[in-house]
């Protein structure tokens, strides 16, 4: 103890400063109040038990958050590499990798980058195969398919593989196919496009069908129909947390547009 004695005053306020970048980070992530009350008293007070807390919070909290913070920002940095590169090239590397390992999600992910080059005709080949498969039934695999479908102005082809799809899946998933089902059905102009947007609706965990139903509402001539929606689309918008706004702003886009031509 006493080697440690000319140590203790440095040991101290190191302890102080960590006690108080835990409690910024606690209430910045909104921690249990426990640890703010005692990362406060070590930071004002510096006592013992204060400072040991202070000790804890970094190894138990701090630590393991700095870790998941840098693995987060490699994975994100790698994903940013990755985004530079041409589609082409994005694309043919997708294609070696399909053919080293010829996997569901190779597939996938093939299809999904020549989808984005404008190459609808290439994805829905690239998924063919699965569709006769083993995976023939899986949602991810139908989905796709279904909106590649759409994209080749094939709405028929499309409701038939929605209407195979299990709505006991997930909540997402049944929100997705009754919108792309909806979609499907007023392409080919069927009145039966109304109930599964409303459908859609129920349960939905996204805006996208409240804001796809006030569009077909508006070409439908059903203006007032439409107003209600998009009135209570912006109720909803107004009261959104930041995250939720960010994360549905091409539909609360979409909903303002629409409440423009309304005028």
């Amino acid at each position: 103890m006493d080697a440690l004695q000319p140590y203790l005053p440095f040991l101290m306020n190191l302890l102080r400063l960590l006690a108080i970048i835990g409690l910024i980070h606690a209430v910045v992530t909104r921690q249990q109040v426990y640890w703010i009350v005692m990362l406060l008293f070590g930071a004002l007070f510096g006592g013992l038990f204060g400072l040991a807390f202070a000790a804890v919070y970094t190894f138990m909290v701090l630590i393991p958050a700095a870790r998941g913070s840098s693995r987060a920002a490699g994975q994100a940095v790698a994903r940013g590499v990755e985004a530079l590169k041409p589609l082409d090239t994005r694309i043919r590397e997708a294609q070696e990798q399909l053919q080293e390992s010829d996997t569901l999600q190779n597939r996938a992910d093939l299809a999904a980058l020549q989808a984005r080059a404008g190459r609808p005709d290439d994805a829905q080949a690239t998924l063919a195969p699965l569709l006769s498969g083993i995976y023939a039934d899986d949602p991810v695999v139908l989905l796709t398919s279904a909106e590649l479908d759409l994209a080749r102005h094939n709405p028929a082809d499309a409701e038939t593989k929605l209407n195979r799809v299990d709505l006991r899946t997930s909540a997402a998933t049944r929100t997705r196919t009754l919108t792309l089902l909806a979609q499907a059905q007023d392409a080919q102009g069927k009145p039966e496009a109304d109930r599964t947007y409303r459908d859609a609706i129920t349960g939905a965990t996204t805006e996208e069908p409240r804001a796809r139903h006030a569009a077909y509402l508006i070409r439908q001539g059903r203006a007032a129909d439409a107003r209600a929606l998009l009135d209570a689309l912006a109720k909803t918008e107004q009261k959104a947390s930041g995250l939720y706004r960010r994360q549905e702003r091409e539909w609360f886009q979409m909903a303002a547009g629409l409440r423009k031509e309304l005028k």
